[in-house]
């Protein structure tokens, strides 16, 4: 059987990723537009009714217009802006997310693909909620740094225009109300939302995600062998999430923004101190890979039933 699959927002930075996945697999059929009916509506709403499965790399407001332009019960959507993340109706697309929630989504009509920096929180953080290490009441922070094509086109011409990069690494999301936000709470099983502290990095790609934990205030006082063993089990036999033994993690002395390079993977480190009851964890992912276009491919393939790694970098 071959799927029909149509990229509305194709020549994007994540759609042109996506593109590059699919190409060549010849259980995929491409419905692709020309230059001057890309913003076509009529030529859109063909191509969208056309598809089994839809990808939307679009800005919000233009992925819900998208949706709406569809007008069978058949073509199944995921979007990778942040419109649905936490609308009712849709599946969160992170296949890892918890015991179970990979079969939800085989069965979804309708996917949002998680944020990149979503991603590498709630592999960190969801799988100890899960466990009871870590309190949903508990007050966290999450930190980190992303290379600048995680700000779009406008934030790519930004740092590599003629006056060059505008900074080596520059905190943003001051506000503390970044878009992220509502998803991490909402899937993270964490009943008040997380400190969120982003930084961008003057590197094209890579992403390093990291939670503090002061494990000594916490209930129980949980300790870092724990705090691996349920990071480990959750992503156990696991093709695409690693999590790199304590042994692994004493040895290492940094961790690099380009740690996976561009790949689909997700590597999870548990650093710790067990005298200070203290650890660092930390989530090394590509921001347009796993972050992005790695992650709607791996959805794509639940959804049609295809082998889930098809098309990956790993």
């Amino acid at each position: 059987m071959t799927h029909q699959i149509f990229i509305d927002g194709g020549v994007g930075t994540t759609g042109l990723e996506i593109g590059e996945r699919l190409a060549g697999r010849p259980e995929l059929s491409l419905i692709t537009l020309d230059e001057d009916k890309r913003k076509d509506a009529a030529a859109r709403r063909d191509a969208l009714n056309a598809a089994d499965i839809v990808i939307l790399c679009l800005p919000d407001d233009a992925a819900r217009e998208a949706v709406a332009l569809i007008d069978n019960e058949r073509t199944r959507v995921i979007d990778a802006s942040t419109a649905h993340r936490v609308a009712d109706g849709w599946t969160y697309g992170f296949a890892e997310l918890e015991p179970g929630h990979r079969e939800k989504l085989a069965d979804s009509r309708f996917v949002a693909n998680p944020g990149c920096w979503p991603t590498g929180f709630l592999a960190l953080v969801r799988p100890l909620v899960l466990a009871g290490l870590l309190p949903a009441d508990w007050p966290v922070t999450v930190s980190g740094a992303s290379g600048y094509s995680g700000g779009g086109k406008s934030m790519i011409a930004e740092y590599e225009g003629p006056e060059g990069a505008p900074s080596a690494f520059r905190p943003y999301g001051l506000g503390l109300a970044h878009k992220h936000g509502p998803e991490m709470l909402r899937y993270s099983g964490l009943q008040h939302a997380p400190l969120f502290a982003p930084a961008v990095a003057d590197a094209y790609r890579g992403m390093i995600v990291e939670v503090p934990l002061q494990l000594r205030a916490m209930p129980g006082a949980p300790s870092v062998v724990a705090v691996h063993g349920a990071l480990a089990a959750a992503y156990a036999g696991s093709p695409i999430v690693s999590v790199a033994s304590l042994e692994e993690s004493a040895a290492m002395t940094q961790v690099r923004l380009e740690h996976v390079g561009a790949t689909d993977r997700l590597a999870l480190f548990v650093f710790g101190n067990e005298a200070t009851g203290q650890a660092r964890l930390v989530a090394a992912l590509d921001n347009l890979g796993k972050g992005a276009a790695g992650a709607a491919v791996q959805n794509l393939n639940i959804l049609a039933g295809l082998p889930e790694t098809a098309g990956l970098r790993l």
